[in-house]
């Protein structure tokens, strides 16, 4: 199986530049799976249905989200309604949506595609461990499922690093986001999993993490300050990773950074 995915989508210029660069995409990569991390695609926090459908019309295959998931408030409705997008594993289960889904592709393969959350310098969640321990205790490569592709959305790169390692040979690919910074990292562990710390983000790289850097600079010198992020507005970049994987094992053979401009 051959997966693309897209590290978080920053705000309108973001979401432009993803949605123009798919067929593209497609055409490098060819690709079975196309995933897209929309955490940040509305104006820099959450996602809405209508940004949500602009990606699938455009033949994005599936979407995963992160800590902003709710900062758009009908998104929640979208998330029930929805059977290509999950929100963290580990937040509460009364909660919209689901935090893992299987998603058939049009090779007849099935992906499953799950996303957890970090608990160092992040709001108070459950484990990440547990959480996929009792996912992976359903599903198993080539058996249920062909490949599982994991999100893990945190700060600390220990964390990452330390639940890849763990999981290392039970699923295809852990790959990380939510730092908006790319680390040069990509590798397959040593029993099959491909890994990467941070992926990266698809926004404008001339500011801060994505937004004009005039109000993170305000915040450094007055902590008191209610400067507004604003999405930056310059050049685009997308920033993603290509996994491949062995259809007899499910594990990974291949995998490659991937940056268009």
């Amino acid at each position: 199986m051959k997966i693309v995915y897209l590290g978080d989508v920053v705000a309108q210029t973001g979401r432009e530049k993803v949605i123009s660069a798919v067929q593209t995409i497609k055409s490098d990569w060819d690709y079975d799976a196309l995933i897209v991390n929309v955490d940040n695609a509305a104006h820099g926090f959450g996602c809405t249905p209508k940004i949500a459908r602009q990606l699938f019309d455009a033949k994005v295959t599936a979407l995963v989200t992160g800590d902003h998931v709710w900062d758009q408030k009908d998104f929640s409705v979208f998330l029930y309604e929805n059977k290509r997008t999950v929100r963290p594993l580990n937040y509460p289960d009364n909660l919209a949506g689901v935090g893992a889904r299987i998603i058939p592709l049009d090779s007849g393969q099935k992906l499953l595609l799950a996303e957890v959350v970090g608990r160092v310098f992040m709001p108070e969640v459950a484990s990440p461990l547990e959480k996929l321990e009792q996912l992976l205790s359903q599903y198993k490569l080539t058996h249920e499922v062909d490949a599982i592709f994991v999100d893990i959305h945190a700060e600390a790169t220990a964390e990452k690093q330390a639940l890849a390692h763990y999981f290392d040979g039970r699923i295809s690919a852990m790959i990380g986001s939510h730092t908006h910074v790319p680390t040069s990292d990509a590798v397959i562990l040593p029993h099959g999993t491909a890994y990467q710390t941070d992926v990266g983000m698809c926004g404008d790289y001339s500011g801060v993490i994505g937004f004009k850097a005039a109000a993170p600079m305000d915040r450094l010198k007055n902590p008191a300050s209610n400067s507004r992020l604003e999405p930056g507005e310059g050049q685009t970049t997308l920033h993603g990773v290509f996994v491949e994987t062995d259809d007899k094992t499910g594990l990974a053979v291949k995998i490659t950074p991937l940056i268009y401009c």
